[in-house]
């Protein structure tokens, strides 16, 4: 079956709660081969978003086996995770996560000078010019669109080339033209740079976009894995 980025295997994840345990992801286990575009779709609390926390290094599982880009999630430590999500993941959410204080190239650079790169600001510089924001460089979130802090929160996730990207409704708060650019543009970086990508979506055409739809249904995937 190849060399998947992405193996899940029986993954379940509980989480505390007034009223008791929850019980967030209930077995799940998928495989994802590197390149492809994975629509995550289902209801509001079924999942989506934990099993992208999981799968970003930014939530651990109860149980069950996660191993991404080769490496068993499970075993690292808070450090090695660090490690793992600056060397190979990029997220982008729903709310875009900039800091208020940075301008547009600030926010972009900051990945790359947290991985060591001498070159951070060239690149970041690079990576605003793919999004369509090289006269913007220089400005703050406040003084930009909410399709172009977007696009910003966009060439960051992208900076250091990551394997997976993450996006969790990525256009829930935009316009319905400027989201289907940003849509547009992530389908076009994904492709350029092969990496796979997992989109959580609320919307049955943007899903129909990806190569696969795996549909989560209380916490375990509804269908086959594949």
């Amino acid at each position: 079956m190849g060399n998947p980025l992405i193996r899940l295997e029986d993954v379940h994840l509980t989480l505390p709660s007034a009223a008791g345990p929850v019980n967030v992801l209930r077995g799940i286990s998928l495989r994802v081969d590197r390149g492809d575009a994975i629509g995550l779709v289902g209801p509001s609390g079924s999942g989506k978003s934990t099993l992208m926390m999981v799968l970003g290094g930014l939530e651990r599982a109860s149980f069950g086996r996660v191993e991404v880009a080769d490496l068993d999630l499970g075993a690292l430590d808070e450090d090695a995770l660090a490690r793992f999500r600056r060397n190979n993941v990029g997220i982008v959410f729903q709310s875009f996560h900039l800091v208020p204080t940075m301008t547009a190239l600030e926010n972009v650079a900051v990945p790359l000078e947290l991985s060591g790169r001498q070159d951070a600001f060239d690149v970041a510089r690079a990576g605003l010019e793919a999004v369509g924001l090289g006269a913007r460089v220089l400005h703050y979130p406040a003084q930009l669109s909410g399709g172009e802090q977007q696009r910003v929160a966009i060439a960051r996730a992208f900076a250091t080339r990551p394997k997976l990207l993450l996006a969790d409704e990525p256009t829930g708060n935009l316009d319905g033209a400027t989201g289907r650019q940003v849509i547009d543009l992530l389908f076009r970086l994904h492709e350029e740079a092969g990496t796979t990508f997992l989109l959580i979506t609320h919307d049955p055409e943007l899903a129909r976009r990806c190569d696969r739809i795996v549909t989560l249904v209380d916490g375990r995937i509804d269908g086959a894995a594949m």
